[in-house]
Formats: C-alpha cells, sequence, structure tokens
C-alpha cells in the first residue's frame, strides 16, 4: 500500500469521531428539550448544563477533525 492511500484511508477512519459527535449533540439538544417541556421552572439550571454538553461533545468533534487534518498534511 502507498503511503498516500494510507494517508487517506487513515484521515477517513479519524473523522468518524465527527459522526459520534454530531448523534451526542442530538443527544444533549433532545434532551434539553424534553426537560424544559417536562419542568419549565428549571430553564436556568438545565440550559447552562446544555450548552456545557454541548461545548464538550463540539470539542471531540474538533479533536477528531485536527487529528485528521494532521494526518493528511504532516
Amino acid at each position: 500500500m502507498e503511503a498516500e492511500a494510507a494517508k487517506l484511508i487513515g484521515a477517513g477512519l479519524a473523522t468518524i469521531g465527527v459522526l459520534g459527535s454530531g448523534i451526542g449533540i442530538g443527544n444533549v439538544f433532545s434532551s434539553l428539550i424534553s426537560s424544559i417541556a417536562r419542568n419549565p421552572a428549571a430553564r436556568g439550571e438545565v440550559f447552562g448544563l446544555g450548552m456545557l454538553g454541548f461545548a464538550l461533545v463540539e470539542a471531540v468533534a474538533l479533536f477528531a477533525l485536527l487529528i485528521a487534518f494532521l494526518i493528511l498534511f504532516a
């Protein structure tokens, strides 16, 4: 196998984390909407935790893309 082909396969495999991150973001926001719908009085507390969860899951996607770019261009 040539080195360029191995780089492309490795970068493609590294982006699998983006798929998981998309699923995670969907879960975070679906739970956020569900919890606000059940108890609107707790919106202030739940919204902050939802945004924290979103930021942490999004960081995983950025790390996966960073690794993919490092594999491709380094």
